[in-house]
């Protein structure tokens, strides 16, 4: 009798606290619809006026003065550009952060949209166009929607949030610092310490109304490179004078290839040894005294990123010591992402959260990514969900659709909401979870 007892209240409390999450989530549905026209209207404003890693300025301060409004704690300037709020619920449980990146890209806008970027600037010497061609634009307007509706749950908030606007996601100026690393560094994990963080990333090539997710390795760790290959310089007439340095970078390139091809176990983990830039020479007829190429190493284990490293530098200099030039490589050159890690454990734990949100159906397993994220800097302290919200209009073609980090890049507004209305769930479920 007493363990049918123990069996009946447990069951009973189970589907009290399922009623309960019901009605949340119906307020927090309700909010985010509310809010839809307002977030497009943030989202637009930060697209027509983009602002590059470090230099976040007008885009940090109407961020800061909306956090302030809603009576949320305020502290600016933190790994240069960076904002933290603050929002003390009324009951004690977790600190939940929730992370959105602010910067946009120097690319020049294509897109037909009456708030395309006109914006330019110099960066690393050179006038380049500033763009929103990864969505951070987005991140930021939903964001800012679930500090708004968090901020009028207050009362109901069983622990506290911290939202966390980040610059320099995308990197910074050779010689500079910023991005998660340093506001790791600076201390946002910490005062008061943060046990779990959550954030999303919109996708141009997933249809709205779909949420993507991987427990584990998810994005690729990166590492990027530099080559310099050294030979001797001679009139482009007389070759056998040489010692030809772009003959042999050309050698190295090719033979960088065998080591995805070969040496990893593609079975088991992607991995991406990539060129992207090559500089040697100015003139037809000279043939130069050294090259520079630049370019990325990806993978999702300890053990694969230490391999690419290792190969690169063993190919890249016997290749040219075979040809009687020398090469010298840094890895990293400047800069590294760790694998965007999502701990299983809270993964699964979540997930019921995010199919709750958006219908299980709506729910995807995404196969590895290997772009790169600094927000691994964050779950390398504390567990951590990054996930990845649709911004692809209905029916459109992946395959076809402009991807990130374009000129053409472009994302369907109307999944925002979907958005706003995840990350506050996702607050307030685990909230609730720590009290049972």
């Amino acid at each position: 009798m007493k363990k049918s007892c123990i069996l009946f209240f447990s069951l009973f409390s189970l589907t009290a606290l399922a009623q309960k999450n019901d009605v949340v989530t119906t307020q927090v549905s309700s909010k985010a619809d509310a809010l839809q026209s307002q977030i497009i209207a943030w989202r637009r404003d930060f697209h027509e006026h983009p602002e590059l890693g470090n230099h976040e300025v007008r885009t940090s301060a109407i961020i800061a003065k909306h956090l302030q409004s809603l009576g949320i704690q305020v502290q600016t300037g933190i790994a240069t550009t960076g904002v933290v709020g603050i929002l003390k619920g009324d009951k004690p449980g977790p600190v939940v952060a929730l992370r959105a990146d602010m910067d946009g890209l120097p690319v020049i806008e294509r897109t037909p949209v009456p708030f395309a970027s006109k914006v330019k600037t110099i960066y690393n010497g050179q006038e380049v166009g500033v763009m929103h061609a990864c969505g951070h634009d987005s991140h930021m307007a939903i964001l800012m929607a679930v500090a708004q509706i968090l901020s009028t749950m207050k009362s109901e908030l069983h622990g506290t949030v911290k939202f966390i606007f980040q610059p320099a996601e995308e990197g910074v100026e050779p010689g500079q610092k910023g991005g998660a690393e340093e506001m790791v560094k600076e201390g946002v994990l910490q005062n008061p310490k943060v046990d779990v963080i959550f954030g999303l990333h919109i996708n141009s090539q997933t249809e709205v109304g779909k949420i993507t997710y991987r427990p584990g390795g998810t994005m690729a760790g990166v590492n990027d490179m530099q080559i310099i290959v050294k030979g001797r310089s001679a009139h482009g007439a007389y070759p056998w004078s040489s010692v030809d340095p772009i003959v042999v970078s050309a050698e190295i390139i090719n033979n960088l290839q065998t080591i995805v091809s070969r040496n990893i176990n593609v079975t088991e983990n992607p991995a991406v040894v990539t060129i992207g830039a090559i500089k040697g020479g100015n003139r037809s007829n000279i043939i130069p005294e050294s090259v520079e190429m630049l370019g990325t190493l990806r993978s999702f284990t300890a053990a694969d990123e230490k391999l690419l490293a290792e190969r690169v530098k063993q190919i890249a200099t016997k290749t040219a010591e075979a040809q009687g030039a020398t090469a010298e490589v840094k890895i990293p050159y400047s800069n590294h992402y760790p694998v965007t890690f999502n701990d299983p454990e809270l993964t699964q734990k979540m997930l019921p959260s995010l199919q709750h949100t958006a219908g299980a159906q709506n729910v995807l397993l995404r196969p590895p990514v290997t772009g790169a994220e600094d927000f691994s800097f964050y779950q390398e302290k504390v567990p951590g969900l990054f996930f990845f919200l649709g911004g692809m209009p209905k029916g459109g073609n992946p395959l076809t659709a402009p991807s990130h980090h374009t000129p053409d890049f472009y994302i369907d507004e109307s999944g925002f909401t979907l958005g706003v209305k995840a990350l506050c769930n996702l607050t307030l479920d685990y909230m609730a979870s720590a009290q049972q």
